[in-house]
C-alpha cells in the first residue's frame, strides 16, 4: 500500500444555507434558547476562548463595517469557529438587510472546518435570546409597558424571544428615525399583541414612561442624555452599545457579558471609562446576577450592555450544524478538502 492509499480523509464539510437554518431555529424555541444560556455558562465557567473581535474598516464608508469573532467553546460543544459579519446600514434603503453573516465551524481535533451556515439569523437570536435573559435577570415581573428604539431585526426579534419567555405588555412606544420602518414594526406589533403602540417623536418621548427598554439603533455615538428618559428607572437593553451618554452611564447600574470585551470599540462604556479613567461604574456580568453575586438595583435605571461573544453563535450554531446533518438537510461537499498527495 502506498502513502498516498493510507491517508485519512478529511472530516465531511457541510453547508446548511439560511433556509435550514431558520426552520431549525423556529421548530424549538426552548433548545435554542438553552443553547445560548448554555454557551454563557460555558464561557463564564472559563470553558471558552474569546479573542477580541476584528473590525474591518472603510474610509470612504464610515458607517460600514465586517466584523470577524473568532471563538472557541468547549464542553460538550467542543468546536472553534468565525463569524464574519457585516453592518452596511445603507442596505435598508435598498430592500435589503442591514446585516449580513456567515459562521465557519472547526473540528477542534483536527482544525479543518466542517460547515458553513447562514449567519445573521443566528447572531441575531443568540443576542436576542441573551437579552431576553438578561431581562428577565434584571426585571421584577414580565410585564408592563415597553419601548423599542430602532425597529429593525434585532428589535423584534428580542420581542419575539420576550413573548415566548411569556413577557406581556401593556402598551409599546417606538421611535425609528426611518418613519417607515417604524410603522411598518407598529403593525406587527399590533397584530401580535393586540395592544396599544405609539411611534413617539424622539427616542426619549418614547423612553420616558418604559419599564423595559430595548436599543437597536446604528447609532455610532451617543445620543441619549436626558435623564427623563431613564426618571422611571427601566431596565434598558443596550444591544447597540453606542446610544448612552457618560453622564446617564455613571448613573445606571451597569450589567455587562463581558467586562473586557464590553470596554472597547468606542462602546459608551468605553467612552464613559475614557472620561472618568476607571471602569468601576460596572457593577459586574449578566453571570454575576444569574448566580446571586450582584443583586438588581431597583433604584436606579439598570443597563445591559452585551458587547457579543464569538462564542456564543458557536454555541447555537453547534447545535443547529449538528441537527441539520441528523435531519438530512445539511448540503455535503464531497471533495472539498483535497487529501495532500505523497509519494
Amino acid at each position: 500500500m502506498s502513502a498516498r492509499d493510507s491517508v485519512t480523509l478529511p472530516p465531511a464539510f457541510h453547508v446548511v444555507p439560511g433556509t435550514v437554518v431558520t426552520t431549525l431555529l423556529e421548530s424549538d424555541p426552548n433548545a435554542v434558547f438553552d443553547a445560548v444560556a448554555t454557551g454563557y455558562r460555558l464561557h463564564c465557567e472559563g470553558s471558552s476562548i474569546n479573542p477580541d473581535s476584528y473590525f474591518l474598516r472603510f474610509a470612504d464608508k464610515p458607517r460600514d463595517r465586517i466584523i470577524a469573532l473568532p471563538a472557541y467553546l468547549g464542553g460538550d460543544i467542543d468546536l472553534a469557529g468565525i463569524k464574519w459579519i457585516s453592518s452596511f446600514p445603507g442596505n435598508r434603503t435598498a430592500g435589503l438587510d442591514r446585516a449580513s453573516a456567515i459562521l465557519v465551524l472547526n473540528d477542534y481535533a483536527t482544525g479543518y472546518p466542517v460547515a458553513c451556515l447562514e449567519g445573521a439569523a443566528i447572531s441575531a437570536t443568540r443576542t436576542a435570546c441573551l437579552a431576553a435573559q438578561a431581562a428577565e435577570a434584571l426585571g421584577s415581573a414580565r410585564s408592563g409597558t415597553l419601548a423599542l428604539i430602532g425597529t429593525g431585526r434585532i428589535a423584534r426579534a428580542t420581542l419575539a424571544w420576550l413573548l415566548h419567555r411569556k413577557w406581556s405588555f401593556e402598551s409599546v412606544r417606538l421611535f425609528d428615525l426611518d418613519v417607515e420602518a417604524a410603522a411598518r414594526c407598529a403593525e406587527w406589533i399590533r397584530g401580535t399583541l393586540g395592544c396599544p403602540v405609539h411611534i413617539a417623536g424622539d427616542a426619549t418621548t418614547a423612553m420616558a414612561p418604559s419599564t423595559l427598554v430595548v436599543l437597536a439603533t446604528t447609532a455610532g455615538e451617543p445620543h441619549l442624555d436626558d435623564a427623563r428618559a431613564f426618571a422611571a428607572n427601566p431596565t434598558v437593553l443596550h444591544l447597540s452599545l453606542r446610544d448612552i451618554s457618560t453622564a446617564r452611564i455613571l448613573e445606571s447600574q451597569n450589567i455587562v457579558d463581558d467586562v473586557h470585551h464590553s470596554l472597547k470599540a468606542h462602546t459608551s462604556l468605553h467612552r464613559a471609562e475614557l472620561e472618568v479613567g476607571t471602569h468601576a461604574f460596572v457593577a459586574g456580568t449578566l453571570q454575576d446576577i444569574i448566580a446571586g453575586r450582584i443583586a438588581p438595583d431597583p433604584t436606579r435605571p439598570r443597563l445591559f450592555s452585551p458587547f457579543g461573544l464569538g462564542i456564543l453563535d458557536i454555541a447555537l450554531g453547534a447545535m443547529i450544524w449538528r441537527r441539520a446533518v441528523e435531519r438530512g438537510l445539511a448540503i455535503e461537499i464531497p471533495g472539498f478538502f483535497v487529501p495532500a498527495a505523497f509519494d
